[in-house]
């Protein structure tokens, strides 16, 4: 149940997504003065250095938020250097950032003021980032080590009360704080998936919390792998909102193959990691579509590694 570490994944495509959409839905909901309660069901440890033994095990990071950087020319990172993208048209590589892209990236810089991507904030440290000091940040992480070193990073914040930190299963506790004082949150589900329940359990927290807090906004990331429940997941997540009368969004990023090949000469078996990913939202800002249709197309080429890079992007409207 907790063999999973995002420490390892940190950064990667799937990080360069959910981040992405995370930033440009924030910036949205904190323009009205009214105080904003964000909910993380699965917080992880919070922050991460890119270049330390986990993240530089795995090397994810090469293929994500590094490449993106070294695109940019910005980047001073140590790490191992990222594959080669795929193919862009010269029009394309000329043209500038997105404005989505543009703002994660220059998110991910506010936590590195000499450059690079050393120090890689997860959802909890750039959501905490953004809000101001009326709003409320409430994390919940279940896995034993993630949830010390989780808040060990939040008292280094000194943020007092604005932060709750509670080591409590996030599917079975997070909807007690629907609906907030205020009416209004942001709620980000990303577990894990390494037990295939937790695509059922998506499914329960999210009509329990549609039950409670019908306004909110819910923001859904999962990964895009072949296994049924995987792809089941945001079918039902729209019928649930459709039934439900409310908006939705459905963004996804694939930057490679997902099949499993064998090498010719050794027989030895080659697993591809995760392709591609998703997310779906439910009552997104109205803004977050246009975002997303001109950050996507820059992401898949500047992301891609085969042919089968490719995004989607779709909506109630």
């Amino acid at each position: 149940m907790f063999s999973y570490r995002h420490a390892f994944h940190a950064g990667n495509h799937a990080d360069v997504l959910k981040h992405t959409v995370l930033i440009a839905t924030l910036d949205h909901l904190l323009e009205k003065e009214a105080a904003l309660t964000v909910v993380d069901t699965h917080a992880g440890a919070g922050l991460y250095r890119l270049d330390g033994d986990y993240a530089g095990t795995s090397g994810e990071a090469a293929d994500g938020v590094l490449r993106l950087l070294s695109d940019s020319k910005t980047s001073d990172s140590p790490a191992t250097p990222a594959k080669p993208a795929i193919k862009k048209a010269a029009t394309e590589a000329d043209a500038p950032l997105a404005d989505a892209i543009a703002r994660y990236l220059g998110v991910i810089g506010d936590f590195n003021p000499k450059g690079g991507a050393r120090v890689y904030p997860g959802s909890p440290f750039i959501v905490q980032h953004l809000l101001r000091d009326h709003d409320k940040l409430k994390l919940f992480e279940l896995h034993p080590t993630d949830a010390r070193t989780l808040d060990a990073n939040i008292a280094q914040l000194e943020a007092g009360r604005q932060i709750a930190v509670l080591r409590e299963d996030g599917f079975g506790s997070a909807t007690k704080f629907l609906p907030p004082p205020s009416r209004r949150a942001l709620v980000l589900m990303d577990p894990s998936y390494e037990m295939k329940t937790d695509y059922g359990r998506v499914l329960d927290f999210m009509a329990e919390a549609l039950k409670r807090f019908a306004t909110g906004t819910y923001a859904v990331w999962y990964p895009i792998i072949p296994r049924p429940e995987a792809h089941d997941l945001p079918r039902r997540l729209k019928t649930m909102a459709t039934k439900a009368g409310k908006s939705w969004l459905h963004a996804t990023l694939t930057v490679k193959s997902s099949k499993i090949t064998k090498d010719a000469a050794s027989g030895a078996t080659h697993r591809p990691g995760l392709p591609a990913s998703g997310m779906f939202l439910i009552n997104p800002p109205y803004t977050l579509k246009p975002l997303l249709a001109a950050a996507l197309p820059q992401l898949v080429q500047r992301l891609g590694q085969d042919r089968n890079a490719a995004f989607s992007l779709d909506s109630d409207g």
